[in-house]
């Protein structure tokens, strides 16, 4: 009679099973990384609509209105804030009176809540409103940019641009703007 052939294990060893586990951990990473920007990128991409859609409708609204119609940041969906951050929200209202200060006789005609988590938008340093002006629709002074920054950091940072005659156009991120979007 033969000595019986020693069988194989069937089982798992100690090292390969370890191996495994970080093979799985480091897949489980990438992934959770990639659908956080994916996430990034569409909250961006939803603060972007509500952006553009708001400015068409504000002009919409000076053409086919008696009055200016004057976008500014707002924190609390009826007043105006001092600065040039609209991550928080803003309003749009008739400026019936001309002075670009929302009083009690002036509707608010557009309003928009805080955008995503972190979304951030900032205008053009000193343009804390936008006065589109009734029949015409152009923009009141100067050339304002919106430059926006989310999640993903300054390298995904983008800027648009509402020219004098009301129209908007992406632009490239000038690095000031990226830094003063970003800082939060």
């Amino acid at each position: 009679m033969q000595p019986a052939k020693p069988q194989p294990s069937a089982g798992f060893t100690l090292v390969g099973l370890l191996v495994s586990i970080a093979i799985a951990a480091i897949l489980g990473m990438l992934a959770v990384s990639s659908l956080r920007a994916a996430a990034a990128k569409v909250t961006a991409g939803v603060a972007e609509a509500r952006l553009v859609s708001t400015l068409e409708r504000a002009r919409a609204l000076a053409i086919a209105g008696d009055s200016d119609v004057v976008l500014c940041p707002s924190r609390d969906g009826s007043e105006c804030d001092a600065g040039d951050h609209w991550e928080n929200g803003w309003i749009g209202f008739a400026d019936r009176l001309g002075n670009g200060k929302r009083n009690d006789s002036e509707p608010v005609v557009l309003r928009e809540g805080a955008l995503g988590h972190g979304i951030h938008l900032v205008s053009t340093q000193g343009r804390t409103r936008l006065r589109f002006q009734a029949i015409f629709g152009s923009n009141g002074g100067s050339n304002v940019t919106f430059t926006m920054c989310d999640a993903r950091g300054a390298r995904m940072a983008t800027s648009w641009v509402l020219s004098n005659d009301g129209h908007l156009h992406a632009a490239a991120a000038k690095p000031a703007n990226v830094t003063a979007a970003c800082a939060g």
